[in-house]
């Protein structure tokens, strides 16, 4: 967004920077610290709140920032932001309810813990960044109607490939091209992909091997393109999507070829991935327009004849770009990516590997389950257990390998606070004279 740039230089002259408060200190979070501090004039990073303090303190140092004030109640961060000393503390309800901090960054991979999160923010009247496509595409819809009616801004972020999906989007749409297809490129999908298998990447590139488990078992596309469903209107084309895999290195206008126009030009379009194509990794939006002039034109501009015609961002820079969903959301009052009315496909908990009854579902990412992306709908009406509220069930039954999960098949744990939300919202958007299923009396 080019105009961004400009609104944060004119902020940094006027000695009115953006002040940001973000909870969660991990790879992502440290990334992002060490991008506001030295590349974003206009915004700073006045708070950081995490379990623990040593990563919080880590990111600020990693940034250049030395020294930062440890606080434990609302005056002494106040004391701190006044002085312009960077604040590290334990507590994010600090954050949400200080005054002088403008938006608050949620960046810690977790779902109950960010549900409190991105809650206390709303409910304290501040506009509520995510860097979490996990609790969005399971509480997204309700949790922007909530900001919504309490007039602040609830989106996700730039970088992480939904947001840059959505810029795409958006650009393609603007210049009368009909979106039909969203998709991610993907250089690997296998869903019994385990943190042992992949701990060797993570330990190269510093990542937690659960984090890089739920890239590769596709729970985390699943996540990401249910968001951008959510946000565009699209829906999917099947259970887990089409996913063709080409040789390493198609370039990606023969890749997207093995998608069949005739399944999704004249609906509402579809969200779906390819793996091995290049440039990688990626995104890339397939659009059709119906006026044969400006079909000549896009022909003479290397789009080729059409009917469908391929656009593509060839990177995606996560931490790099979120300062700018920061500043859209604040100065401009614009979501970057966020639910425009009721889901439309949610992402399904699947079994890994054979479970048996008793067992408790672990992580996302870990040994257990991976998410497939599903019609709402279906979800809906089959109550089929979405994977962001798996994590902690507990198996009343036998369960095969690939077999998707249903609330049926699994007691939830007590006092949860993602559960009461994601009872909160069926209700919320159930259809007309629709009953709701078991778990929403479980939960309510």
């Amino acid at each position: 967004m080019i105009i961004v740039d400009s609104a944060l230089q004119e902020r940094a002259r006027s000695g009115r920077p953006i002040r940001v408060g973000m909870v969660g200190a991990g790879f992502m979070g440290r990334g992002v610290a060490l991008q506001i501090h030295t590349a974003v004039p206009g915004m700073t990073l006045v708070a950081i709140a995490n379990r623990r303090l040593e990563p919080a303190r880590r990111a600020y140092v990693e940034a250049g920032q030395d020294a930062p004030r440890t606080v434990e109640t609302g005056k002494a961060l106040s004391e701190a932001i006044a002085a312009g000393q960077p604040a590290i503390t334990e507590d994010w309800r600090l954050l949400c309810a200080a005054d002088e901090i403008d938006a608050v960054l949620e960046v810690t991979g977790s779902i109950e813990h960010a549900a409190h999160v991105v809650t206390g923010t709303i409910s304290n009247g501040k506009h509520a960044i995510l860097m979490n496509a996990e609790l969005d595409g399971t509480v997204g819809p309700l949790l922007k109607r909530r900001a919504d009616a309490a007039g602040v801004i609830y989106t996700n972020v730039d970088g992480d490939q939904p947001g840059v999906t959505l810029n795409l989007f958006r650009f393609v749409r603007g210049i009368g091209v009909r979106p039909v297809l969203c998709g991610n490129i993907k250089g690997l999908q296998d869903p019994y992909r385990t943190p042992i298998t992949q701990e060797g990447f993570a330990r190269k590139w510093g990542q937690k091997a659960h984090m890089v488990t739920s890239f590769a078992d596709g729970s985390k596309i699943s996540f990401e393109q249910a968001i951008i469903a959510n946000a565009t209107g699209m829906t999917v084309g099947r259970r887990g999507m089409y996913g063709p895999t080409v040789p390493d290195g198609t370039p990606l206008e023969e890749a997207v070829r093995q998608f069949h126009a005739e399944r999704f030009i004249d609906g509402p379009g579809i969200v779906d991935y390819v793996v091995g194509a290049s440039p990688g990794p990626g995104v890339f939006v397939l659009g059709t327009i119906e006026n044969p002039l400006q079909r000549h034109y896009l022909n003479l501009y290397k789009l080729g004849e059409g009917p469908l015609y391929c656009f593509y961002t060839p990177y995606h820079l996560c931490h790099f770009e979120v300062p700018t969903t920061v500043a859209r959301a604040v100065l401009f009052r614009d979501a970057t990516i966020a639910p425009a009315g009721p889901p439309r496909v949610d992402v399904v908990a699947t079994a890994k590997t054979d479970l048996r009854a008793g067992d408790v579902l672990d992580d996302i990412g870990h040994f257990m389950t991976y998410g497939q992306c599903e019609k709402a709908d279906i979800a809906r009406s089959e109550q089929l257990l979405p994977l962001g509220i798996a994590v902690g069930c507990r198996l009343l039954r036998d369960v095969a390998k690939d077999e998707v999960l249903g609330y049926r098949d699994v007691e939830l744990p007590r006092d949860r606070l993602v559960d009461r939300l994601r009872a909160e919202q069926d209700a919320l958007f159930a259809p007309a004279g629709k009953s709701l299923g078991r778990h929403d009396s479980v939960t309510a």
